[in-house]
């Protein structure tokens, strides 16, 4: 009784699927209903110039804070890495030092975003 039942709905599915194939088909063939992108500035460089100082302010204040003392700051957090190692707790060090490794590395590719970045506002100018 089970195979059959399995049979009988594996049928279904399958004539389902044919009939919906055929409509993809006939679908497919007729015109598309997008337009390709022809004009230009609608290919996101109005966006990039208008979004570019806005994303210059975040950069200069992500950079600022990794260089500053407090809250999320490169110093503040060997701090913590350095107390965490005194207080032989090696686990926490360990992942104080990975996340330290990580800001640290932060700040070069946010520099390099920084001047990409003022390559582009100066062409859209």
């Amino acid at each position: 009784m089970r195979a059959r039942k399995t049979v009988v709905i594996a049928a279904a599915v399958a004539a389902l699927m044919g009939v919906a194939g055929t409509a993809v088909a006939e679908n497919s063939s007729a015109s598309p209903s997008r337009k390709p992108v022809a004009a230009a500035g609608k290919d996101g460089t109005n966006k990039l110039c208008e979004h570019a100082p806005k994303r210059e302010q975040r950069i200069e204040k992500k950079l600022r804070r990794l260089d500053g003392s407090g809250k999320g700051s490169i110093a503040r957090l060997e701090k913590r890495a350095d107390a965490a190692k005194a207080a032989h707790e090696s686990a926490v060090a360990k992942y104080l030092d990975d996340q330290l490794a990580f800001r640290k590395s932060l700040v070069p590719t946010l520099q390099q975003r920084e001047k990409d970045l003022a390559k582009v506002h100066n062409w859209c100018a």
